[in-house]
């Protein structure tokens, strides 16, 4: 029997996020997190995939661009540091 839910906008989805890429991210990562046992923060019958995206869509999963990368300054010219200097 086919799945007949239907799919969550993806152009609703985009005034929440600023790429189609990151909602895809945020929403897999969800997805695998239901997956493994968690709890969906909605009641919505279906797929992990389809849960995970409703739950995208309409704002209930907390993300951030992660913490800002350090630059340092050396002679006077700016460098951003990635990881340790060996």
């Amino acid at each position: 029997m086919p799945d007949t839910q239907p799919v969550p906008s993806l152009d609703r989805a985009m005034e929440e996020f600023d790429s189609k890429f990151r909602y895809v991210l945020l929403a897999s990562e969800r997805a695998e997190q239901l997956v493994r046992g968690a709890r969906p923060k909605l009641t919505h019958p279906g797929k992990p995939t389809r849960v995970a995206m409703e739950e995208a869509r309409r704002g209930l999963i907390e993300w951030d661009y992660g913490p800002a990368e350090e630059v340092e300054e050396v002679d006077g010219e700016t460098e951003e540091q990635e990881g340790e200097e060996g």
